[in-house]
């Protein structure tokens, strides 16, 4: 079964397979980005982020040599930040190694102790990049392996991963590793999807444990989702003579090294002005007519937000301290601003100002 399993999805893939940038090349620095933004994120949404980021970072040693600031800018918009964090780390590490001698690391261990790969992306740079037997478990081998063998689990659960992991091991071959890791990518992604499998069109229909139990539609089974929090904040919009007031996030924590407005908690709606009075305390900017804009909703991973924006103008500039991760931008330029996502939203409420 499993060698015929094997040379099905091959020779699929070899007619079918999808034609992607990152696979015009088999330079591990290339595969090992495009692997880093794909978790987590769709193949379209990364295609334009790929291209602009090599513009910007064409190799490896350009990536490390930049700063952390640099490629933060580069990544806004693309989500989960962390891994633009990870990534500058790993680039870091992988020129010292090289200046010692080394090369781009091949083994799994040595993939897996760089920040942000783990084992099932280092599964897959070894494979793409270096053809060598790599086991792949992100979500669209998960969704075909559940299917596949009629697990009838909880696709997360303890005991799922193990036998998940183990079920990749064995079905993976040892010859034909760069084929084989985006055969099972694409199988998941073009045929064996979540919604509406098209199992007429499945190379190995013949195989399929769900679909000769008639699961193909209830498998895997889903994981009941858990409530989404609700969280509120205020924002302050100050303008001066010298530009819209932005500040840092600290690199560390979510949305680490983005750009945002002046912003606090609120506990609920009725606390917006005592925040945005201590916002103000809190910047020790000067008075001047203060306006809401609007609200923003935004919707991250683990929680959404209700920005309430207000709007300050002061006509006297003041100094920020050096210190500080504070800056004043002209209003012309905040556009281009690697701003997170809640705070990109307040651009459009201060273009009918």
């Amino acid at each position: 079964m499993i060698e015929t399993y094997q040379q099905a999805l091959l020779d699929w893939y070899r007619r079918c397979g999808r034609s992607l940038p990152w696979r015009q090349t088999r330079d591990p620095y290339r595969i090992w980005l495009s692997e880093i933004m794909l978790q987590q994120t769709g193949v379209q949404a990364v295609l334009g982020y790929y291209s602009r980021f090599l513009e910007r970072f064409p190799t490896l040693q350009v990536l490390a040599e930049a700063s952390i600031d640099d490629v933060i800018a580069q990544w806004a918009g693309l989500g989960y930040y962390s891994r633009a964090r990870n990534l500058h780390a790993a680039a870091r590490q992988v020129r010292e190694r090289v200046a010692m001698g080394g090369c781009f690391p091949s083994d799994l261990d040595d993939l897996m102790a760089l920040p942000g790969v783990g084992r099932s992306t280092a599964g897959a740079i070894r494979s793409i990049a270096f053809d060598r037997k790599g086991v792949i478990l992100d979500g669209n081998v998960r969704r075909v392996l559940c299917r596949l063998f009629a697990l009838q689990q909880p696709p997360r659960s303890r005991e799922a991963e193990k036998q998940l992991w183990a079920w990749a091991e064995s079905l993976t071959p040892e010859g034909a590793a760069h084929d084989y890791a985006q055969a099972i990518m694409d199988l998941g992604a073009l045929i064996c999807t979540p919604r509406q499998p098209q199992c007429d069109r499945c190379p190995v229909g013949q195989c399929c444990r769900a679909r000769q139990l008639g699961l193909e539609q209830q498998l895997p089974l889903k994981t009941p989702r858990k409530a989404v929090p609700l969280r509120y904040e205020v924002a302050l919009v100050i303008e001066s003579p010298a530009g819209l007031m932005v500040r840092q996030r600290p690199l560390t924590g979510m949305l680490g090294g983005l750009w945002e407005f002046p912003c606090r908690p609120s506990e609920q709606v009725q606390d917006e002005e005592h925040e945005v009075a201590a916002l103000q305390q809190e910047l020790a900017c000067p008075a001047g007519p203060l306006r809401l804009l609007g609200q923003v909703r935004h919707v991250y991973s683990h929680f959404q937000v209700i920005v309430s924006v207000y709007h300050l103008r002061i006509e006297s500039f003041f100094e920020l301290a050096s210190a500080e991760k504070r800056r004043w931008i002209p209003r012309s330029e905040v556009a281009g601003w690697p701003l997170h996502g809640s705070h990109g939203k307040i651009l459009p409420l201060l273009d009918v100002m």
